[in-house]
């Protein structure tokens, strides 16, 4: 146990399925797995193991941002024998070909914040997917017929919207190629380096910049269901 999560050892299954929003957690749990249980519910960051086709998977709630993501994943890698954590995160599409819907799938991921500063390195850091994984999803989304799109992704520590500059800085990651803009999966990819663990992000574009398309308020939580039936085929896969 840890402050932030009353699992044991061997609650947690190797796979963890890691969405921000605890009510994503609870909605995967009760939709996609066979036989789920609450393991834990510190800070209501919910977290579940349950199965998927036989074989375990658990999920469990991160919350928003590169700190929060950043405690959570550390303590699944380094406390709870979990040996991967594959994100399955909402976020802002920074290309018009990527349509309200479409799957973005980090390679790598860059930031515009401190997060690998932690390691005093004499460069800059630049953490990626599992092979393995990002594999397994590209066949998965493939074969279920989920328009997918694989590059780097920009982990912001600004909502785009609320940016106070009032600037659309978002427009320069463009220009380098990044994708899409969420705010977590960059310290995911750091702390599964440093753990020697494995890590994938697999998101879905709710609101592209580019555009100004969004899903609606009501569409939100079922409009995720691609993305968390590519990752659970993933979590299958890499068992």
């Amino acid at each position: 146990m840890t402050p932030h999560n009353r699992g044991e050892k061997g609650d947690f299954a190797p796979v963890v399925l890691a969405p921000g929003d605890p009510l994503r957690a609870k909605y995967v749990a009760e939709h996609f797995l066979d036989d789920a249980r609450l393991v834990t519910d510190v800070r209501n960051m919910l977290g579940y193991s349950g199965t998927y086709r036989g074989k375990p998977v658990s999920v469990m709630a991160t919350g928003m941002g590169a700190p929060s993501i950043g405690i959570y994943s550390y303590e699944l890698f380094a406390f709870f024998d979990v040996e991967t954590v594959i994100r399955i995160g909402t976020s802002g599409g920074l290309s018009g070909k990527i349509h309200v819907g479409d799957l973005v799938c980090a390679m790598s991921a860059s930031a515009d914040g401190s997060y690998a500063k932690q390691y005093r390195l004499d460069g800059t850091f630049s953490p990626c997917a599992d092979y393995h994984a990002l594999t397994l999803a590209v066949e998965a989304s493939s074969r279920l017929g989920y328009p997918m799109y694989e590059g780097m992704v920009l982990s912001s520590e600004y909502f785009s919207s609320y940016n106070a500059s009032g600037d659309d800085d978002w427009k320069k990651w463009t220009k380098v190629g990044a994708l899409a803009q969420d705010m977590e999966t960059y310290a995911l990819y750091c702390n599964a380096a440093y753990c020697g663990k494995k890590a994938l992000s697999i998101l879905t574009m709710t609101d592209n910049l580019v555009t100004g398309k969004s899903f609606a308020d009501e569409e939100r939580m079922a409009g995720n269901g691609r993305m968390i039936k590519v990752a659970l085929e993933t979590a299958y896969g890499l068992q």
